[in-house]
């Protein structure tokens, strides 16, 4: 089989909770840790898969993503040729005035919008934020970029809700 012909397995991961999660918070691309209970997920996860061979750990460089496969990455020691490394196209989808929101104020400030935004609709994005078909793209695109690079291995990649959803639509063909 040639390199091109070669199957990448994927690990996708979604980080571990943070308080913003808990509290039903829209978080996007804000930079929020994650609390103790992602912390003990994170530790969880890195049990979960401690006998699975991975080549590379790939992680969006939001800080509870990066918690997250810091976890993983960590009882792994040399096993990770790379460490682990950032890439801001697995970042959470860019909400603009949505952030720091709670689900309840943004329907509530904008009944519009917030219809829009759960109906899903591909061309919409809140003000100031990210399009639903840009990012779906950005998401797509970036992992099927690390997993060329990685023909034949094993890879994770540790993002965030929104991304692991764009991949998992990408993989079903669901719309």
């Amino acid at each position: 089989m040639s390199p091109d012909e070669q199957v990448t397995r994927i690990f996708a991961i979604r980080h571990g909770e943070t308080a913003w999660n808990a509290g039903a918070r829209i978080q996007g691309q804000l930079d929020i840790p994650l609390n103790d209970v992602g912390r003990k997920q994170a530790r969880r996860l890195a049990l979960a898969l401690a006998d699975e061979t991975i080549d590379a750990i790939y992680a969006s460089d939001l800080l509870r993503a990066l918690q997250t496969a810091q976890a993983l990455a960590a009882g792994r020691g040399a096993g990770i040729a790379t460490g682990i490394v950032t890439d801001s196209g697995l970042r959470e989808r860019g909400f603009g005035a949505f952030e720091g929101l709670t689900f309840t104020e943004v329907e509530q400030r904008w009944p519009e919008q917030s219809e829009r935004w759960r109906r899903r609709d591909p061309l919409f994005g809140p003000g100031g934020g990210e399009v639903l078909q840009d990012f779906y793209q950005r998401c797509v695109d970036t992992v099927s970029r690390l997993a060329g690079a990685h023909a034949g291995q094993t890879i994770a990649v540790v993002a965030h809700g929104g991304v692991m959803d764009c991949l998992y639509r990408a993989a079903t063909r669901a719309e």
